[in-house]
């Protein structure tokens, strides 16, 4: 998993066919996507419930590239193992989700995977500000966590923010939640190089008819670049 900064595209599984994750990944990545975006949810941290680590194993065959797995739960470190063992490459907690951020990334990086921090959209910039030297990711909410296909926040300001703060780190910023081909261009403006979407990419197609993931992907790919 070599860092660079060009954009890739993260479909989010969470707006797939649950019936079919399997084929549902492997239609995405061969039509495109660089990473495979896992939301898990537990109903605590946030209003929803989705999935968790066996789920994460089962799928991790179908999956070629990039696992992204964001964990929207609390507490988030009894877990950690488990998400590892199921194949996890980026594994995010939320610096909102407990009291010692800095214990759970060190936790994560610990267990052999690339260690993300989110941030709600009422979060600052600066609440990472003392961790940027654990991290391999920041993901930028762009909606409150919870739900797919909701409305966007804007959040570039953050970005700008974000990037001023990462310098020459090697550190992804992404973003989760609303984007698509008129949102991308102002993210990928400021700094955001990894673009988490979900209805965004699998609207109109299917594991039968994967095409039209593939006309998502590479629109929001040419919206993002066509801004850098």
């Amino acid at each position: 998993m070599a860092f660079d900064r060009n954009i890739k595209i993260a479909p989010s599984i969470l707006a797939s066919d649950f019936a079919n994750f399997g084929a549902e990944c492997e239609a995405a990545e061969a039509q495109g996507a660089d990473w495979i975006h896992v939301d898990v949810m537990d109903g605590h941290f946030v209003p929803n419930i989705t999935f968790g680590p066996s789920t994460c194993a089962a799928i991790r065959k179908h999956i070629q590239g990039v696992m992204d797995v964001h964990l929207m739960i609390s507490p988030v470190d009894p877990y950690i193992e488990a998400f590892a063992d199921a194949g996890a490459d980026v594994l995010t907690a939320h610096v909102e989700a407990g009291p010692h951020i800095h214990r759970t990334l060190q936790a994560i990086r610990g267990a052999g995977m690339r260690a993300g921090v989110a941030l709600n959209p009422g979060t600052p910039a600066s609440a990472i500000e003392h961790v940027l030297d654990l991290i391999d990711l920041v993901c930028v909410m762009t909606v409150n966590p919870g739900f797919g296909g909701q409305k966007y926040i804007p959040m570039e300001d953050k970005v700008r923010t974000l990037r001023s703060m990462i310098g020459d780190r090697e550190v992804h910023i992404e973003i989760d939640g609303g984007v698509d081909p008129t949102t991308a261009p102002g993210l990928s403006a400021a700094g955001a190089d990894v673009l988490v979407a979900g209805s965004a990419v699998f609207k109109g197609g299917s594991v039968s008819n994967p095409g039209p993931y593939g006309d998502n992907i590479a629109a929001i790919r040419s919206a993002a670049e066509s801004a850098i």
